[in-house]
């Protein structure tokens, strides 16, 4: 255990401090080749663990490429400048609105997508409406939560929701009809704390005549209105797909890499620079880091986890499953909510309780708020905001966090009983 607990955190430590430009997935691959050499796993244990990980994988990639195609025909800005439309210059309507921009976001290109390709636009925006810094945090913090927060209707949401599916063999439209109320109350739970936290600095008005018009935004009007279609049927896709038993990935990936040769027929994207720009190593993140939690579980933490989570399933629905989130989302806060969604899948295997199934994914889908290292995506969108000139540090985000996260998980965990 002593082995194989610290190999892991080595590596968790390398992937949150990336010295050098150490990139993510390149450290996740050296941890697991420490792993395999120290004989803390087999092949035989890399061969599982790609089988575990590989649709979630590539669906994430799929959504990504899908994503930078739409982010350069404008279809993200022309929203972003929609939502600022809408509000009318009411500071408090463009802040409510800017969080439901981030929910659909979420919902249908994932956590990772909002936090990479939503947040730099609405930092451009509110730089151009000259709001002062305080505000911009504000409406960035809510951003930043929301994207996880709501990242829980679709089994692509989200790369844990994948893997959770996958592992119990939860159909695509069984997950969304599970997991469409717990969404929905969600995203009118962290709506109503993020203003409670966060009012002081919402102004009371916004002079929003600063802003160009949401049209100007659209590269090719034609593959713009194409694209809502596009979206449609891929989303039918997915409900079909789950019909005759095809992986998500399957759709996620093969649209993404249709559109994109769409878009590029139609000459508005250079394929060449949106496949360079498709987060590679993710990949490897994940592979990498799930041999590396596999060490965990061959050293016997998932066995304690299961004694534990059995018990727990013998006291109440009510119990075993805000138990259960809670604990997905203290493991998934210290040691981020990938290696958790594995840990916790495992330890849930014999149970056999569909309702802390799904306590699991919203424990880890929301847990990883309450740090800034507890989820891939607080981490790649902390990097965009530091690229962009902001700032936010531990203290302050841990702070943030640790408020907020507790009452909307709990208010959440509750519709599963």
């Amino acid at each position: 255990m002593i082995l194989a607990s610290g190999i892991f955190l080595l590596t968790l430590i390398f992937v949150i401090w990336q010295p050098k430009g150490l990139q993510i997935g390149t450290t996740a691959v050296i941890g697991a080749i420490i792993a395999l050499i120290a004989g803390v796993v087999s092949f035989s244990d890399v061969q599982i663990v790609t089988s575990i990980v590989w649709d979630a994988t590539l669906a994430f990639v799929g959504i990504i490429i899908l994503s930078l195609v739409l982010d350069e025909i404008g279809f993200f800005e022309w929203a972003a400048l929609k939502m600022a439309r809408f509000s009318n210059g009411n500071g408090l309507k463009m802040f409510v609105y800017s969080i439901l921009l981030g929910a659909f976001v979420s919902a249908l290109f994932a956590n990772d997508g909002a936090a990479l390709i939503l947040t730099p636009i609405l930092l451009a925006k509110m730089r151009i409406l000259k709001l002062n810094l305080k505000t911009i945090i504000a409406f960035l913090l809510a951003g930043g939560f929301i994207s996880d927060s709501a990242s829980l209707p679709f089994v692509f949401s989200n790369l844990t929701n994948i893997v959770t599916a996958n592992y119990f063999n939860i159909g695509f439209a069984q997950y969304f009809f599970d997991m469409f109320i717990p969404y929905i109350v969600s995203v009118i739970a962290s709506i109503f704390f993020l203003w409670l936290i966060l009012r002081k600095d919402i102004p009371k008005s916004v002079d929003i005549s600063l802003l160009k018009e949401p049209k100007s935004a659209i590269k090719n009007m034609k593959l713009f209105y194409f694209s809502w279609l596009f979206l449609a049927v891929l989303l039918v896709g997915y409900f079909i797909g789950d019909i005759y038993g095809l992986p998500v990935s399957l759709f996620a990936l093969g649209g993404g890499i249709i559109f994109l040769i769409i878009a590029s027929i139609a000459k508005t994207v250079n394929p060449k620079t949106i496949i360079k720009d498709a987060p590679w190593q993710v990949v490897w993140f994940s592979i990498g880091l799930y041999i590396v939690v596999y060490g965990l579980k061959n050293a016997g933490l998932t066995d304690y986890l299961t004694i534990i989570l059995k018990d727990l399933s013998l006291r109440g629905d009510a119990i075993a499953v805000i138990s259960t989130g809670f604990i997905a989302a203290f493991l998934s806060a210290i040691m981020n909510n990938m290696p958790t969604i594995m840990i916790m899948d495992i330890a849930l295997e014999d149970i056999g309780n569909q309702a802390m199934i799904y306590a699991n994914i919203v424990g880890c889908n929301l847990g990883p708020k309450m740090t800034p290292f507890g989820s891939l995506a607080t981490l790649l969108w902390l990097h965009v905001l530091a690229k962009k000139g902001v700032n936010i540090s531990f203290a302050q985000y841990s702070k943030f966090g640790m408020i907020i996260t507790p009452p909307v998980l709990l208010i959440v965990l509750l519709t599963l009983i």
